[in-house]
């Protein structure tokens, strides 16, 4: 875990990486030390995903307000 900034990872990696930090804690063998280092990287990651999940759905929604919303008019147009 130590070495790797949240914004080296890709969106996988650090979801996988988060869900090792997880299964290492639920596993009850890490000290009080590793329990708060291993706490403080999962906040990390997941504020790293929740960001690059919150910036996925705003390109979404420019989609749907523009290209995606004017292929389905030129679609509906097309079928009268």
């Amino acid at each position: 875990m130590a070495g790797k900034t949240p914004k080296a990872l890709s969106f996988e990696a650090a979801v996988a990486e988060l869900e090792q930090v997880v299964a290492n804690m639920e596993s009850g063998k890490l000290s009080l030390e590793d329990s708060l280092a291993a706490y403080q990287r999962g906040a990390e990651l997941l504020t790293q995903c929740r960001t690059r999940l919150d910036d996925a759905q705003q390109q979404v929604r420019v989609l749907e307000d523009g290209v995606l919303k004017n292929f389905s008019d030129s679609t509906k147009a097309g079928d009268a």
